[in-house]
């Protein structure tokens, strides 16, 4: 990471730690320089910025966030946070081309990377998450090694409400459960739904 780059890290870092706490309860698990897919439920943009906040310094340099490309690139600055500070993958939602949504994802796990993934794939406005996507059955598949770590974002939705531009201030905290892990014959529908319930099982713990 560059100066500038690790100067804006060192601001946003204080930045979202006043206007939120970024408190992260390790409750499962201990935070831990292995290998791993964080899974979460997605109701704002600043879920990333919180998620990426709430690791320890250690973690964040080997853990890579999914962003929307169509929503951070649409300035430059928005483009140059998420490639120069948050190291985000970009997933293209638009589906104009030819290309496996799961491509950038995967490049990064064969490189690695641990990586934060939002198994909704759009952003819900409800008390629990909606229906899980395929994409974390399908890296669970490829990549049996890398451990799979539920969290539970509480607040952040208040912080940066849809359609808003202003952030105020909330005390959020993401909550890590316990490891999952695809059981042997397990199918997608069954793995879905027991991971969408362990994201949900934090929500009041």
């Amino acid at each position: 990471m560059n100066l500038p780059a690790k100067l804006m890290s060192l601001f946003l870092l204080g930045l979202i730690r006043a206007l939120t706490g970024a408190q992260a309860r390790w409750q499962g698990c201990p935070p831990k320089a292995e290998q791993r897919i964080y899974f979460a439920n997605h109701q704002s943009h600043a879920d990333l910025v919180l998620m990426w906040a709430a690791l320890p310094s250690e973690l964040r340099s080997i853990t890579r966030p999914i962003a929307a490309k169509d929503y951070w690139t649409k300035t430059p600055f928005k483009q140059w946070i998420t490639t120069a500070v948050f190291n985000a993958i970009y997933v293209d939602r638009t589906k104009t081309t030819d290309q496996d949504p799961l491509e950038p994802l995967i490049d990064a796990l064969e490189s690695g990377d641990s990586i934060i993934l939002f198994p909704e794939g759009t952003r819900g406005n409800q008390e629990e998450p909606q229906a899980f996507k395929s994409g974390l059955y399908n890296l669970a598949q490829r990549f049996p090694q890398v451990v799979l770590v539920p969290a539970w974002i509480n607040n952040v939705q208040r912080v940066m409400p849809k359609g808003e531009v202003v952030p105020v201030p909330i005390l959020c905290s993401v909550t890590f459960g316990a490891p999952i892990a695809l059981g042997e014959g397990e199918d997608r529908s069954a793995f879905l739904l027991r991971a969408r319930q362990a994201v949900i099982s934090l929500r009041d713990s």
